[in-house]
């Protein structure tokens, strides 16, 4: 099967050249190289690679610069800006860059915006007309969140993290899984598909992490493996869990089929982003 991580964060280290907004408790680097080293020795074969927000905010160049290096194992993903007037215009600039499949969206509770927002309405109608899915971060603001894409029935929508807050240091918050409830309800919104990243970050237990399948399961129920995408939040959950540690449990669980397992960690991502790594 060929296995798609839908969710990666590459970086070069903090310099005056590229400096970073935000000092995050991640690696001094994680370049695109040497994000593929790392893919090649867990056997992942491509990933959606999201240009870190709380490193270069809307800033995508360093996307750009290593899928141009690596176009068979990257397709990738920039935050655009609600409060920029000409967001439409960026969406269409975007999307005429090569190995670009999407754009993302901030909206967790602190951002303060709203589902009517204007910002966030000019950047839905713009992915929609280009048939851009619109990534988002709702995480804690699933209210929110479900109204914006109840909002935008003809925009499509990948919704990050599984919509549950997921921490940057361990352990897991006590009940992790409290809006899992809220995030059952959503997966009756035929404009939006899932994403199963950082999921092992929610765990109590050590690796690999066995009890995250009792609530992963009423996820796959609600939503179908078709509309679930795996990913691992490298290198975001960096400090919970390593590269190996997100990838090996989904690979050997048996809480899950062959076929189960190859549209989980892979096929659901192909599908949703309309793009495959090349393999070798």
């Amino acid at each position: 099967m060929t296995i798609i991580d839908s969710q990666v964060h590459a970086y070069e280290a903090n310099t005056p050249k590229r400096p970073w907004h935000n000092v995050p408790n991640w690696p001094a680097h994680v370049t695109g190289d040497e994000m593929v080293a790392a893919m090649d020795k867990v056997g992942v074969d491509g990933a959606i690679f999201i240009s870190a927000f709380g490193l270069y905010r809307y800033d995508g160049s360093y996307a750009v610069q290593v899928q141009q290096a690596h176009p068979d194992r990257f397709a990738i993903i920039k935050p655009v800006d609600p409060d920029d007037p000409n967001v439409a215009d960026v969406i269409a600039d975007w999307k005429k860059t090569p190995g670009t499949v999407g754009i993302r969206i901030m909206l967790p509770k602190e951002s303060g915006r709203k589902a009517d927002d204007p910002g966030i309405d000019r950047i839905a109608r713009a992915a929609a007309a280009h048939d851009f899915p619109v990534n988002v971060l709702f995480w804690g603001n699933l209210e929110v969140g479900t109204a914006l894409i109840d909002r935008h029935p003809n925009t499509r929508f990948i919704i990050d993290h599984l919509g549950i807050v997921q921490p940057h240091v361990p352990p897991a918050p006590p009940q992790a899984w409290a809006d899992l409830p809220k995030v059952l309800e959503l997966a009756k919104r035929s404009n939006a598909v899932i994403k199963v990243s950082g999921a092992c970050t929610l765990s109590h237990q050590p690796f690999p992490f066995p009890d995250i399948w009792d609530p992963l399961a009423r996820v796959f129920d609600a939503w179908g493996f078709e509309r679930c995408l795996w990913g691992t939040d490298w290198t975001r959950a960096y400090a919970v869990v390593n590269f190996e540690q997100a990838v090996e449990p989904f690979l050997k669980t048996d809480r899950l089929s062959d076929s189960e397992r190859a549209m989980l960690m892979g096929g659901a991502c192909a599908k949703a982003y309309g793009w495959s790594p090349r393999k070798a």
